[in-house]
């Protein structure tokens, strides 16, 4: 998928945080998010669910919950799925769900949950991708308008884990573990190849990113951002917003490899328009 030369190419829009529904709400109105909606159509919500540790490191339930509310505004006919497939080899993905929160949150807005690391898989096959020539992926990640909401992360091998990285939770660990001590162990090889080709296949529709504190060196331990980034960010590009992300980090977008490759492919990392709501 080529969106580089559309109206949304290359635009963020971001808002100063305050409270998750007022800041959820406002950023995506501003994006205009509603008006590529459709009533009653499936939106699957892919968090980043990758261990059972607390936000930052993870996605938190408020934001969801803000989003599901406003998605309610638009239409109460829409489907609304939250689907994860976790990393943890030591945790299955319901169990993430339990400790942060997530079963009781589905159950308080009617939602459903899905475990993407066993949903049913479709095989396919892209002769651009060298890394993954062919690959296993959740059906329903093409069944619905996927609407990624990760948070803002550095990453020891990455670079950044951002939304691009976010797709990461689609792959099954039936077909991507490989033995390894992680569920998606063989991404670690090759892995800004891994993650660019990944994207080919299915990028997310749309982004709101958690920017409110941010993991300064890593994903899974280290120190926050100080201070805190203290902003949500929103658009229909993942490359912007990834470069987005990569600045407020501190990082230059052009040497993360994943980001580097995807620019002009899968969106425009420069030149980015900001919006400030």
């Amino acid at each position: 998928m080529d969106n580089s030369k559309n109206k949304n190419s290359g635009k963020v829009f971001a808002v100063q945080f305050t409270s998750w529904q007022e800041s959820v709400t406002a950023v995506l109105k501003a994006s205009g998010l509603a008006d590529h909606l459709i009533a009653g159509q499936q939106i699957l919500i892919k968090p980043n669910l990758v261990e059972p540790l607390d936000p930052p490191i993870t996605t938190p339930v408020e934001i969801i919950s803000a989003l599901i509310d406003y998605l309610r505004t638009v239409s109460p006919d829409f489907k609304i799925i939250i689907g994860e497939g976790c990393g943890s080899l030591s945790n299955d993905t319901w169990q993430v769900f339990k400790i942060l929160g997530y079963i009781d949150l589905a159950d308080e807005k009617k939602v459903t949950l899905v475990d993407l690391n066993k949903a049913p898989l479709i095989k396919k096959q892209d002769h651009r991708c060298r890394r993954w020539p062919e690959m296993y992926l959740p059906q329903i990640a093409y069944d619905s308008f996927l609407l990624s909401v990760p948070v803002l992360k550095a990453h020891s091998l990455a670079g950044v884990t951002l939304t691009l990285k976010n797709m990461m939770g689609l792959a099954p660990p039936a077909h991507y573990q490989q033995g390894g001590h992680w569920k998606k162990a063989s991404f670690h090889q090759g892995i800004q190849e891994a993650i660019f080709d990944l994207n080919q296949y299915r990028t997310p529709d749309f982004t709101l990113l958690d920017a409110t504190i941010g993991m300064q060196q890593a994903h899974l331990w280290g120190p926050h951002c100080d201070p805190p980034a203290n902003r949500i960010a929103a658009g229909f590009d993942p490359v912007a917003i990834d470069a987005y992300g990569c600045s407020l980090l501190g990082r230059d977008w052009q040497k993360i490899g994943h980001l580097r490759m995807a620019h002009d492919v899968l969106g425009m990392a420069d030149p980015l328009t900001l919006v400030d709501v």
